[in-house]
């Protein structure tokens, strides 16, 4: 789940990125002089940016995809308990 949220995460950061890129076009002038000047403040505020984002990308496909996961593998618990079909066909999945 780690790998896809940073997937979705550089996606994004690339999107705006490129968004930002066509917007400032006015500034290509200067690029030298802000990349010198600022470049470690940016690229600083581009890596907490990066760390928030992913951060909320994780936490919404942990509360998506993992929903009533307990409860489901409660229910494969006491299927497996039980003598039932499921067993069998677990028992012979985990044999191939």
């Amino acid at each position: 789940m780690i790998k896809n949220a940073f997937f979705l995460t550089a996606i994004l950061f690339i999107v705006l990125l490129l968004a930002l890129l066509q917007e400032c076009r006015f500034l290509i002038p200067y690029r030298d002089l802000l990349l010198h000047q600022y470049g470690t403040t940016i690229l600083a505020f581009s890596t907490a940016l990066f760390l928030n984002v992913f951060t909320a990308v994780y936490l919404v496909c942990r509360k998506l995809f993992l929903k009533d996961t307990g409860r489901k593998l409660i229910h494969l618990d006491k299927q497996l308990r039980t003598h039932s079909s499921i067993l069998d066909e677990l028992a012979r999945y985990l044999a191939d």
